[in-house]
């Protein structure tokens, strides 16, 4: 490697993927013959061409549900979700202080409280025996998400639900497909919810679904998402490229989890970069891979080491915010200490999963990327 090539993008080197990020969603021959089959048979401008009710089966069946119905969005579906399940004015829910803050929205657009937990120190997913420390007189639901390949212990989150009489909303947006002690993500809760959203595992470019094996919560949800028409409904076109997509989620999780393992081990001792490590058995679905990053080892700010990144051709970005920093106190309420969503605040770094739908050649080209720029860190701190 000559000297220019080790020098990061970001200071004048040739970046290691001239390429960039694989664009998403992939090319599919299937989803385009989706696509034709729903313009020549007219269906996709029909309110009801059968694409729709196909997928809310084939989800149903996949998980081994009773039911399923989609909607406009999952962040619309976490709010059908709590209103089925009686969560309004005046009640607690119980969620993880780092999470997605839809879900943080949702509870609001409820009328409800949000009471924010910690998370687990090894995968910064919520941390199940801090449900105690969060649990109140008005508690009555708990929102569990499972987020950036971290997996939430959900034999454990159900029996505590089960003890306490709380409702339990599983958000698997980010997991579709992913296995948790035994399990599929999504069967969790009394009610549970994917996203469709434009860059995820499963994409329409917007929607989401709602899963229960429970009849009058999906007679509820049901309700809700109607009045005279489905007011935020999933489109029969949307419904028609999901399907083929459906097909191929299995062997698509399983090739993203290889290249994790690659990417993880090529990654093992390089200082301030520690990947999820999840306590139970399961196999995550990757749509974010969560990396621990300590910029006191590796010597680089945070923000820096994204834009360096970015600049090398890898679609690394920072995590969310934790949900209880930058917001008035009287919106939500604290269960305990939150040191480490503190600490994923400001210390979280996620690789989007496009590439790892790739080779190992693409997992060599982000550790290299990631080396540069560990060994230019000194020059580009002071750049």
């Amino acid at each position: 490697m000559s000297s220019d090539d080790s020098l990061p993008a970001l200071l004048g080197g040739p970046p290691v993927r001239p390429q960039g990020p694989p664009a998403w969603p992939l090319p599919d021959e299937d989803v385009a013959r989706a696509l034709d089959v729903a313009y020549c048979s007219g269906n996709w401008g029909k309110y009801h061409g059968g694409c729709v009710e196909q997928l809310e089966q084939r989800l149903a069946a996949y998980h081994e549900l009773s039911f399923a119905l989609t909607c406009a969005s999952g962040t619309f579906a976490v709010e059908i979700a709590l209103r089925a399940l009686k969560v309004g004015p005046g009640d607690e829910v119980i969620l993880a202080a780092y999470d997605y803050p839809g879900n943080f929205l949702s509870i609001h657009a409820v009328g409800a409280t949000p009471v924010l937990v910690d998370i687990d120190a090894d995968n910064w997913n919520l941390r199940t025996d801090c449900l105690a420390t969060g649990l109140g007189t008005k508690t009555r639901a708990i929102i569990a998400s499972h987020l950036h390949g971290g997996m939430v212990p959900m034999a454990e989150v159900r029996t505590f639900a089960d003890t306490h009489g709380l409702r339990l909303v599983e958000d698997a947006a980010q997991s579709p497909g992913a296995e948790i002690q035994g399990q599929k993500a999504g069967t969790w809760g009394d009610i549970s919810v994917l996203s469709f959203g434009g860059s995820k595992l499963l994409t329409g470019g917007r929607g989401g679904a709602l899963l229960t094996r429970h009849a009058d919560l999906h007679q509820r949800m049901r309700l809700l998402l109607h009045r005279g028409n489905h007011i935020c409904p999933l489109s029969e076109l949307q419904a028609a490229v999901l399907l083929p997509q459906l097909d191929k989620l299995d062997t698509r999780n399983a090739h993203r989890a290889g290249m994790v393992v690659a990417l993880t081990e090529s990654l093992n001792g390089l200082p301030g970069l520690l990947p999820f490590v999840n306590a139970v058995p399961c196999k995550p679905a990757y749509y974010k891979l969560g990396i621990q990053f300590d910029s006191n080892k590796f010597g680089l700010g945070r923000e820096r080491l994204v834009q360096a990144m970015g600049a090398e051709g890898v679609a690394l970005d920072e995590g969310f915010r934790a949900l209880h920093i930058g917001r008035s106190p009287t919106r939500l309420r604290c269960g305990g200490e939150l040191l480490e969503s503190e600490r994923a605040h400001s210390g979280l770094v996620v690789l989007h999963h496009p590439v790892l739908l790739g080779t190992h050649a693409d997992v060599n080209e982000i550790v290299r990327a990631f080396r540069k720029v560990y060994a230019n860190a000194e020059r580009l701190g002071c750049a």
